[in-house]
C-alpha cells in the first residue's frame, strides 16, 4: 500500500514538471542525462564515463555534472577537473566525481547539488560544449535534451520504495529517449525509445606498492563499498583473479584507519598477496597511504552495445538538439 502511494507521488511529480516546462532551468548547450529507476547498482557512473569518452572522441568538450553524494567540504559548484587537470580533493568532490575526474582526462567534471549552477560554470568559464548529467533521470529541475535510462530485468517487475528498490515505477520509462538493458535477460518493447544493451566488465587489475606501480601475481583479498559488491567480486573471479577473502562495505562507505588495519590483517590471515578494490573505493582509500601491503584496483566499465549504432544515435541526438537551439 505504501509503495503504491510512493509510486503515485513519483508519477505526479514527473507529470507536474512535464506540464510546466518553464519550471525547469535551461543550460545553453545540450544536456544528456544518464539515470535509472532503481536505487543503485545499475552502472550509471561507468556508463556516464563511457558516454563522456565517446563525446571526447568526436571533438566535444563534455562537462560531467555530478551531485557529489556525501562530500564533506565545499559549497556550491566545485570544479573537480578542468581540461588542464585535477582541481579538488575527495572532501570537496565526493567519491564518484573524483573517480570520473581521474578517468576522463580532457573532460570537465563538476560536483554540486545544483546541476544548473555547475553547468553554467562549465559553459561560461571552462569551455564546455555539452553536458552529461550523472544520475539525472529524477533531477527534473534541470531541462535535458536526451534521457538515457539503464534497467535490468528486476526493475520491470519490482516495487517502488519503501517496499521495493525502485525510485519510480516502470511506466515512467515512457519519458526515456533511450533504454539500456544492463543484462541479457531484459526484454524491452519500447517503440517510443531507442533500445541498446550494455557490456559490463572489469578492466585488468593495476597494482601499486608504496605509491609506485608494481606487477603482482597471486591470491588477493577483494573489498568493495559500492551498490553491488557481490557483482564486483564475481567479475574479478571471471576475469581470472583468485579471491581468498572478500569484504563488502556500504555504498560510499567512509573508510577509517581502523577499517584499513582490519582489512590488512584479514588479508594476511587469508594468505593474500594484495588487496584489490574498485576505482570508486580507491579514491576513498588513498588518504591512508602508504598501505601495509600492495593494493590493486580494477575499474568497472559499462560500454554501450552495439557500439557503432549507439555512437550514431548519440551524435544524431546531439546534432538535433543543437539545431533546435539555434533555430
Amino acid at each position: 500500500m505504501i509503495s503504491s502511494i510512493y509510486a503515485a507521488a513519483a508519477r505526479r511529480r514527473r507529470e507536474w514538471y512535464a506540464a510546466r516546462p518553464q519550471s525547469r532551468k535551461r543550460l545553453r548547450h545540450p544536456v544528456i542525462s544518464i539515470g535509472n529507476i532503481a536505487v543503485g547498482g545499475r552502472g550509471k557512473t561507468p556508463f556516464t564515463a563511457a558516454v563522456a569518452r565517446i563525446l571526447l572522441e568526436t571533438g566535444e568538450i563534455p562537462a560531467v555534472l555530478s551531485r557529489g553524494y556525501r562530500r564533506t567540504g565545499g559549497d556550491g559548484a566545485v570544479v573537480v577537473r578542468d581540461r588542464a587537470g585535477m582541481r579538488a580533493d575527495l572532501a570537496r568532490s565526493g567519491d564518484e566525481p573524483l573517480m570520473l575526474a581521474r578517468e576522463l582526462p580532457g573532460a570537465i567534471v563538476m560536483s554540486g547539488a545544483d546541476r544548473y549552477v555547475s553547468g553554467r560554470v562549465a559553459e561560461l568559464h571552462l569551455g564546455a560544449t555539452v553536458h552529461v548529467l550523472d544520475d539525472g533521470f529524477q533531477h527534473l529541475q534541470l531541462d535535458r535534451d536526451v534521457d538515457i535510462v539503464l534497467v535490468n530485468a528486476d526493475d520491470l517487475a519490482a516495487k517502488t520504495l519503501p517496499g521495493g528498490r525502485l525510485r519510480e515505477p516502470p511506466d515512467v520509462l515512457i519519458a526515456a529517449d533511450a533504454i539500456v538493458a544492463v543484462d541479457d535477460s531484459v526484454r524491452i518493447n519500447a517503440p517510443h525509445a531507442a533500445v541498446f544493451g550494455a557490456r559490463r566488465s572489469v578492466a585488468p587489475v593495476r597494482f601499486e606498492a608504496g605509491g609506485a606501480p608494481c606487477s603482482l601475481d597471486g591470491p588477493v583479498m577483494a573489498i568493495a563499498g559500492i551498490a553491488d559488491p557481490a557483482g564486483f567480486f564475481s567479475a574479478l573471479t571471471s576475469a581470472g583473479s583468485t579471491l581468498v577473502a572478500t569484504r563488502a562495505f556500504a555504498d560510499h562507505h567512509a573508510y577509517s584507519a581502523r577499517d584499513i588495519a582490519q582489512v590488512m590483517t584479514a588479508a594476511r590471515a587469508a594468505g593474500a598477496a594484495a588487496v584489490v578494490t574498485t576505482a570508486k573505493d580507491l579514491v576513498r582509500l588513498r588518504p591512508f597511504r602508504p598501505f601495509a601491503m600492495p593494493i590493486g584496483w580494477a575499474p568497472l566499465t559499462m560500454e554501450p552495445e552495439p557500439p557503432d549504432e549507439f555512437r550514431r544515435w548519440l551524435a544524431a541526438a546531439v546534432a538535433a538538439t543543437r539545431d533546435s537551439i539555434i533555430g
